[in-house]
């Protein structure tokens, strides 16, 4: 059955959701959308099913008027996953959020793990050493990451902890591009310990000093991120489809390019945000599908 076909017998009720879902990808999840372009229709919607969730819940967070508002806003959230894992009617958006968590068997404590890394961010605003941002990372993106991998199908559980390197690694750009977007919001997600073996002080960070510390500081953590890129890469293969593939490597080849826009601005990233140009969006696509294509020929998988 054609994706098309698939969609003509949804309910009308799951199909105005995966069109609300669809909106909710579009807006905020950029470059996703842009790599989703290049995955079946009907893993298309199970995947922005999945992410309308996660944003629905994280803007509750970020749009809530205090602490105890957000915190209210967790809980919500919570209510909301037990409904969807539940089998009482839900609105619209949860419906289709329903239909893919069933039809692809993502574990609910994926999403738990989720919202309890949500929930950190209502308490902690720094973190003293990596271990203690890894687990954030793992929470809030790792998790992702595993979730994904339910939406496209893999081929055995190795390729699990590659996909939670590739949530880690997204996560860990997003903290060094938005430093200081971050810092005006009262956090500091580097790793205390290695700042001030850096010589790095908040006082620092509150002024946008970008001098030599702070530029190998960025190098060290750029590396560190690249290191999980590459573990990432190793996973591909185990995901089902052609299409499954270069969705994944697009996405990590199009997230990494965000650190080597990092280092094209000196890492001076308080008074410039790093982004991929379109070009370079492009041309990593046309990279990503000639590799894919190559790696499809040599084994023929489907």
């Amino acid at each position: 059955m054609s994706g098309q076909g698939q969609g003509s017998l949804l309910a009308p009720a799951t199909a105005r959701g995966e069109r609300v879902c669809r909106r909710i990808t579009r807006q905020y999840a950029k470059t996703f959308y842009f790599a989703s372009a290049c995955l079946p229709r009907e893993t298309r919607r199970h995947a922005y099913a999945v992410y309308g969730f996660c944003r629905w819940a994280d803007n509750g967070v970020d749009e809530a008027s205090d602490l105890a508002d957000a915190a209210r806003k967790v809980e919500q959230a919570r209510r909301v996953l037990e409904s969807a894992y539940g089998d009482r009617s839900v609105p619209h958006g949860l419906e289709a959020f329903r239909r893919t968590v069933r039809e692809r068997t993502i574990p609910k404590p994926l999403f738990d793990a989720l919202l309890d890394g949500m929930a950190m961010d209502l308490s902690t605003t720094r973190y003293t050493d990596f271990a203690a941002l890894d687990l954030y990372c793992y929470r809030v993106a790792g998790v992702v990451g595993l979730m994904m991998t339910h939406v496209f199908g893999f081929k055995g559980e190795q390729c699990l902890p590659r996909a939670l390197a590739l949530g880690t690694a997204m996560q860990l750009t997003n903290i060094l591009r938005d430093v200081a977007e971050d810092w005006s919001r009262g956090r500091l997600y580097l790793p205390q310990d290695e700042l001030a073996a850096a010589g790095i002080t908040e006082n620092q960070i509150a002024e946008g000093q970008c001098d030599g510390r702070f530029r190998d500081f960025m190098r060290d953590q750029i590396a560190r991120a690249r290191g999980y890129y590459a573990e990432s890469e190793s996973g591909i293969p185990d995901l089902i489809g052609a299409s499954s593939r270069l969705t994944v490597r697009v996405m990590g080849r199009l997230y990494g390019g965000i650190l080597a826009a990092i280092e094209r601005l000196d890492y001076d990233v308080f008074r410039n945000r790093a982004y991929v140009p379109r070009r370079i969006k492009m041309a990593t696509l046309s990279s990503c599908v000639a590799e894919t294509a190559r790696e499809h020929l040599r084994s023929g998988w489907a």
